[in-house]
């Protein structure tokens, strides 16, 4: 298994940084209570239901589709992990890791709750690059823009070829 570990690690850290901050927030916080903190002239926590996934595609409203998300993030989630398993690339491993981390602390509260708890808001004035999102969330942005950037970023070593001669 070499250094597969890695990616395995990486995820539960994540998991671990996504479910502690959504307590924190649900909890001593009392977000869902307020609705909205003030942090930084451009980062609020504003408390959100998230009923569906990224970008509010797929919105779950029934338990049918809420199960139904909870099946296809958790086959994806396997995919992933069995993608660590077999991942030489350390980078890789840390972003697959990142994904799963996410993935995992998203289906955790579609498990518990019927939707995903989402917090972060970045905002410049009325501009809002992002949807509220979570630790999870980021964590599966950064990784897939890592993951982009690596596979168009660095090349692959082409074995020599040879030549015959006839």
């Amino acid at each position: 298994m070499k250094s597969r570990g890695l990616g395995f690690g990486v995820a539960l850290i994540v998991l671990a940084l996504d479910q502690l901050t959504k307590w924190i927030v649900t909890g001593p916080l009392h977000l869902r209570e307020v609705g909205q903190i003030y942090v930084l002239p451009f980062f609020n926590l504003t408390y959100t239901e998230n009923n569906g996934i990224s970008l509010g595609l797929l919105n779950a409203t029934t338990d049918m589709g809420r199960w139904m998300l909870v099946a296809l993030t958790s086959a994806i989630a396997i995919g992933v992990a069995v993608w660590i398993g077999r991942e030489r690339n350390r980078i890789d491993q840390v972003a697959l890791g990142m994904v799963l981390g996410g993935a995992l602390g998203n289906i955790l509260d579609r498990v518990r709750h019927g939707y995903v708890v989402d917090f972060a808001d970045l905002h410049f004035g009325t501009f809002r690059p992002f949807l509220v999102f979570n630790v999870g969330d980021a964590a599966i942005s950064i990784a897939v823009a890592a993951l982009l950037l690596r596979a168009f970023l660095t090349r692959k070593e082409r074995p020599e070829e040879t030549i015959e001669h006839a």
